[in-house]
């Protein structure tokens, strides 16, 4: 069973707190939650876009294989989107792909949690690297799994394959012996704002109580919550939580809460050229963002069958 302190860590993790995570004091590292709080933070370092940040929090000459996983994983991460870096990247899938191996069988010497963090953070990759089947073999994908984050990861990479009926199904199966557990919760949660179900109610609920906890700031919630809002026709609400979280972000906006202001923007009496604006900013910093490479294809289909039916100049004698 994990500590209290540990189980405030995975907790804030779940709940996207990562700016509280990165600025934890870690415990002494003969602490049995040394290793795992190191993983939590450097991840967190990832999740906030900081891959050289994660890298100079971990030791370069441990053995312990969630330690090396992340920092694989970070090495992709610096890599990514870089055509110059390409060897880095596929160096780092490479290390991932060992790691993995390492932790199979019988006399595999890593504890069910490393080998269980080792594959979350493979297929966290493999997915990011477009190689989806692999990333779905790589967390269980099917099978019977008592590895929850990988639940979660697999789940997220059906919704983003447009497959809800086999993140469903994911979570069905989880349910039978996850309980009621803070990330099933998110799961769910997650499923729901993909899908719509019960009009957006129950993922709405999640985000709102999990916003009502005192000792917890997560901008990432607030911006879940502002989605599920906006899905729901709850304009103004969610235009106010997507200022806090741009707020708490500094004033700068991660990719989702961009995309989200520049949605909403759209919508209601604002002015187009606020849309516009966003817009320009969402696909300038974030040109792999999914809603600006949606309208970039659909911009290049509009323009091809545009010509297609282009009318002649008229020709006077």
């Amino acid at each position: 069973m994990d500590s209290a302190d540990l189980y405030l860590v995975k907790q804030q993790f779940t709940l996207g707190a990562y700016k509280s995570l990165v600025d934890l004091t870690l415990p002494d590292a003969d602490s049995p939650d040394y290793t795992p709080t190191l993983v939590y933070q450097a991840r967190s370092h990832l999740a906030l876009d900081k891959p050289s940040a994660a890298l100079a929090l971990l030791p370069s000459d441990t053995e312990n294989v969630a330690i090396k996983a992340v920092a694989s994983l970070a090495r992709f991460v610096a890599a990514e989107g870089d055509d110059a870096k390409e060897a880095d990247r596929d160096a780092a899938l490479e290390e991932l792909r060992d790691l993995t191996v390492e932790v199979e069988g019988d006399d595999a010497e890593a504890s069910e949690w490393e080998a269980g963090t080792v594959r979350v953070l493979a297929g966290t990759a493999f997915a990011r690297a477009g190689e989806i089947e692999e990333a779905l073999e790589t967390l269980g994908a099917g099978t019977d799994t008592r590895n929850l984050e990988a639940v979660a990861y697999t789940v997220q990479i059906y919704l983003s394959i447009h497959r809800p009926d086999l993140a469903r199904k994911e979570f069905e199966r989880a349910k039978r012996w996850a309980e009621d557990d803070l990330l099933l919760q998110a799961i769910e949660a997650a499923i729901g704002l993909a899908t719509g179900r019960d009009a957006y109610a129950d993922a709405h609920a999640f985000y709102t109580e999990q916003l009502a906890n005192p000792s917890l700031t997560s901008p990432r919630l607030l911006t879940a919550r502002g989605v599920a809002r906006l899905l729901r026709g709850e304009l103004g609400a969610a235009k106010s939580d997507l200022e806090e979280a741009q707020a708490q972000m500094g004033g700068r906006p991660d990719a989702e809460t961009l995309g989200a202001q520049t949605v909403a923007a759209g919508l209601g009496t604002a002015k187009t050229a606020d849309a516009e604006q966003l817009y320009s900013q969402l696909s300038g910093e974030h040109p792999g963002f999914p809603l600006v490479i949606d309208l970039e294809q659909k911009a290049h289909l509009f323009d091809e069958l545009a010509a297609r039916f282009a009318v002649p100049l008229a020709v006077h004698a």
